[in-house]
């Protein structure tokens, strides 16, 4: 260790000195003089603590007369929405934060629960912290969700479900066709090992090829049974490990996961998630105009502002709000493969459209209100346009995946 005179002399007084790790104190410090009076786990601890936990639905509230003591909902509740607030999900990390974070020190008064206790406690009492999320949203409306105005979009969430143990139709079809491509393979290096002189390496060769055969049999016959189960399904999809799952396209090109679709709608002013709904559907197509009525139904208003991107457009669902009193702003997608080039172009200042078919030749004009001979051979190009066009209708699907739209 270097002497402090000898510090002095290099010159290490003009750095911030830290104070020595052995130094004993006399007086143990506050812990709450590490937590600023502004600090957001004081809000969370006031919360917590006007809550009727017995009344929305949480266990343990009463003590056992016998066992080990247990942690009073209200210390695992106040972990899981510290965890909520800064992003950490996984209950080993909040473990870990317990043991640590001079935050949650606090908030639980130097409880450290383990990560099993914080699983299980979310676990076992979903409804009652949904009740709590919907109590939270009734304290923010009374300062912080002021304007009727929300933005609403869909997020991917994963499910504790591979993508090995989800089948959908095609996905048992395209496992069909490699089995019984290896089945071939197989067949043909039998033959081959048949035509050639008999030994102990052949035999042993083709011991292990007729097992294979065996195992793609016995995986061809699951295989089978699979399928009768992907038709029975009403969207001929199903997940072994959560049934309840889905597969879904993402943004990204070939990729996919398992999971859900999570319509949420947040206040556009302060950010807090008023309503939120779990689907399976990976298209946000369909899910504009339930929430958005879910928002306005929380935000108790007889207006609604909502904004969503241009994934949300449909018809039936926009007039659905409109009739719900709720106004949505959002892009029209174009869903047209024409070019802009091949299209009739309005022309403002002459109150008319032009022609794309003789453009190169003149410039039709088709004015409105009046017959004349642009308009006859106006109509005479658009029948002959119409009698070249072939329409093609395709089914719709039950689950579109997000970003692919079908044309006719």
């Amino acid at each position: 260790m270097i002497p402090a005179l000898n510090r002095r002399g290099l010159g290490m007084t003009r750095f911030v000195q830290g104070t020595d790790r052995g130094q004993s104190a006399l007086l143990p410090e506050c812990l709450d003089d590490s937590v600023a009076d502004d600090n957001p786990v004081r809000v969370i601890d006031a919360f917590v603590a006007a809550l009727d936990l017995a009344e929305l639905g949480f266990g343990g509230v009463e003590p056992a007369g016998t066992g080990r003591p247990s942690y009073h909902p209200a210390a695992l509740l106040r972990l899981y929405i510290y965890g909520y607030f800064n992003r950490m999900h996984s209950s080993r990390r909040l473990e870990r934060e317990a043991g640590r974070n001079v935050e949650v020190m606090w908030l639980l008064a130097r409880l450290a629960p383990d990560h099993k206790t914080s699983a299980d406690f979310r676990k076992d009492n979903g409804p009652g912290i949904k009740k709590v999320c919907a109590r939270f949203v009734e304290v923010c409306k009374m300062r912080l969700l002021a304007t009727a105005s929300v933005a609403i979009d869909g997020s991917k969430f994963k499910a504790v479900n591979n993508r090995d143990k989800n089948f959908t139709r095609a996905k048992v079809e395209r496992r069909r066709t490699q089995l019984e491509e290896s089945v071939t393979r197989y067949l043909a290096q039998l033959d081959t090992a048949d035509r050639q002189e008999p030994s102990d390496t052949l035999e042993l060769k083709k011991t292990r090829i007729k097992e294979r055969l065996e195992n793609l049999t016995v995986e061809m016959a699951k295989l089978a049974a699979i399928e009768k189960q992907v038709l029975a399904s009403p969207d001929q999809q199903i997940s072994f490990t959560d049934p309840d799952s889905r597969s879904m396209a993402t943004s990204g090109r070939g990729s996919g996961v398992v999971g859900y679709n999570v319509q949420t709608a947040v206040d556009t002013k302060s950010h807090l998630i008023v309503a939120h709904e779990m689907t399976t559907s990976g298209s946000d197509r369909s899910q504009l105009a339930n929430i958005a009525r879910r928002a306005k139904a929380v935000l108790e208003a007889d207006t609604l502002d909502v904004v969503v991107d241009r994934g949300y457009f449909k018809g039936e669902e926009i007039l659905a709000c409109e009739q719900s009193g709720i106004t949505v702003t959002l892009p029209k997608p174009m869903t047209s493969g024409a070019k802009a080039s091949g299209r009739f172009a309005y022309l403002p200042d002459e109150d008319a459209y032009r022609c794309p078919v003789r453009r190169e030749t003149q410039i039709l004009l088709y004015q409105r209100g009046r017959r004349s001979e642009a308009a006859q051979l106006l109509d005479e190009r658009l029948q002959n346009l119409s009698s070249q066009i072939e329409v093609h209708a395709e089914p719709a699907m039950p689950y579109q995946a997000m970003g692919v739209r079908g044309r006719s």
